[in-house]
Formats: C-alpha cells, structure tokens, sequence
C-alpha cells in the first residue's frame, strides 16, 4: 500500500519534487566545487586504504573494497579524478531536472554506499535513505521534472527498435 502510494500519488510525486531537488542540490554543489576548486582522489583513497573500516573485533569488513582500493583505484587515480566530480554533477543535474531521475540516484547511491565503505560517514546514511526512497518510488519521483516527457518518449524508441520476430519451427 505504501509503495503504490510513493509510486502513484500526486501528493506524492510533490513530497518527492522537493526531496529529489534537496539531493540533487547536494550532489550538484558537491560536484561543482570538485570540478572548479581541483580534485585529487588520491589523498582519499590512500586514507581509506591506511585505515580501513573495522568491525568491534577489529577485522575488516570490506575486504573486497579494500582490495579493489588498492589493486585498482589507486594505481588509476587520474580515472577517479575525472569519474568522481563528473558523477556526482551529473547525477546533480538529472535529479534537479527530474531526468533520468531512477537511473541519477541509483548512481547517487552507488557513490554513498562507495564513500560509506571507505569510511567516511559525512551526509551518506541521510542520502541513501533519502536516495532509497526517490529510487522506490519510480517514475512517480521524476513526473514532475522532465522524465514526464523523456520516460515515454524513451518507452516509444525502444518499443519501435523491437522489429524482431520469431519463428516457430514446424
């Protein structure tokens, strides 16, 4: 019941308008100071290497991020440099736009669930319960933004491009 409600009511789709701007303001302005104020991950990812998240026993508890940190992230800093500003800004403006709303907080909330296991707690758990609920709530999150228009526009193009037909064997 709740979810059809988050997912088809027009109150709704209002509540989330505000919501999705409040996110997607934050990741903007994240991303823009990033981009214009200069930004080196290098820093971060040898800090979150050094001091990895650790349970109550003390043994680490993203052994596979820690080592995808170091094995891949680091020697390829320069990659982060770019991905990491450029994202979050992207994904700014398409929850500021209502466009392409579920797929911008899915990469939203890929990047907070990244920095949480990192280390760094900051906004992250506010953003990702914010995030979560923009993304459960669909279609509904962006319908007042431009995903009104994008959305069936894409749903039509895509529905066109399936010209396939298959053929039964006797």
């Amino acid at each position: 019941m709740f979810n059809q409600t988050l997912r088809q009511n027009k109150v709704s789709a209002i509540i989330l308008t505000f919501i999705r701007l409040y996110v997607g303001y934050a990741w903007f302005e994240a991303g823009l100071h990033k981009i214009t104020g200069g930004f080196d991950a290098t820093g971060f990812l040898k800090g979150a290497i050094g001091n990895p998240v650790k349970g109550p026993d003390g043994s680490i508890l993203y052994g596979t991020y820690l080592t995808f940190l170091k094995s891949f992230a680091l020697p390829n800093a320069h990659i982060f440099n770019v991905l990491v500003p450029w994202g979050e800004l992207l994904v700014g403006i398409g929850l500021i736009l209502g466009c392409l709303t579920t797929a911008a907080m899915f990469f939203g909330l890929v990047m907070n669930f990244s920095y949480l296991m990192a280390g760094t707690i900051s906004s992250n758990p506010m953003d990702i319960l914010l995030g979560v609920i923009i993304l459960a709530a669909g279609f509904n999150a962006g319908k007042i933004g431009l995903d009104r228009w994008v959305i069936p526009f894409i749903r039509k193009t895509a529905h066109k491009g399936n010209n396939y037909t298959i053929k039964q064997s006797a």
